[in-house]
């Protein structure tokens, strides 16, 4: 089942796309490879969970393969193409013990081999975990969709994530404005799919809880060439093929 309208709100929901053993194995997996990591990818909180982690594709290879059953991958190929591919893959989590909030904004910024380049098309070079990012322009960010995998059930007790309905059709677009914001919630294995430049952001948990709020974030891109000789850090093809 799919809940929003991708095209017209910038964000849909696809119910039930990940089973409950895939998740409880990605859990275990992130929980193994974060434990015995201590790379500066990782931002851990007081009592040692990890909040936020970088370059995924590197370290986890379940990130690679667990969009790729029936339900997503004809999800991808639908709205992206045939070329698509994966380009970068986050962890975040808001653990009961270092909640976080986060501000409106819209995701603008890609991983690169080399950010050096001169263009019009890309900015503000930076250096995120070791890896070459820039900003990039609404052309790129339009052929781009972002999956949020939920590791856990998401209701207002653990800060969901808040969406502006409208906003993604460009960098300055404000959408149906903050008036139409909508509040994520999700069961675990729930898939949001949203556009980078849908404007977003989240409270912090309330006070009290005892839940996580962990999500595998995969940013997908419907092409693997770039303008001005950019090229992604990373450009992961399906090898499943998609059932019609």
């Amino acid at each position: 089942m799919i809940d929003g309208n991708l095209q017209h709100d910038g964000y849909s929901m696809l119910r039930n796309a990940i089973d409950g053993g895939t998740v409880q194995r990605l859990l275990g997996v992130c929980r193994d490879v974060f434990h015995n990591d201590s790379d500066q990818v990782r931002a851990r909180s007081s009592r040692g969970h990890v909040y936020a982690a970088r370059n995924l594709i590197e370290t986890i290879p379940e990130v690679t393969t667990v969009w790729q059953n029936s339900v997503l991958l004809s999800f991808l190929h639908h709205r992206l193409g045939d070329q698509f591919g994966l380009v970068r893959a986050l962890f975040f989590d808001k653990p009961p013990d270092r909640t976080w909030a986060l501000a409106w904004h819209k995701d603008t910024s890609i991983a690169v081999k080399d950010n050096s380049l001169g263009s019009v098309f890309f900015s503000r070079p930076t250096t995120k975990s070791g890896v070459p990012h820039v900003i990039a322009c609404d052309e790129v960010l339009r052929q781009m969709l972002t999956l949020r995998i939920h590791l856990d059930e998401v209701t207002d007790a653990n800060g969901p994530l808040r969406v502006i309905p409208g906003s993604h059709l460009s960098s300055d677009s404000e959408g149906k404005g903050i008036n139409a914001v909508v509040d994520v919630h999700a069961a675990a294995g729930d898939v949001l799919a949203m556009r980078p430049l849908i404007s977003h952001s989240s409270g912090a948990s309330v006070p009290g809880t005892k839940r996580h709020r962990r999500i595998m974030h995969l940013e997908f891109s419907s092409s693997q060439a770039l303008p001005d000789g950019f090229q992604w850090y990373d450009y992961v093809r399906p090898t499943a093929t998609v059932s019609e």
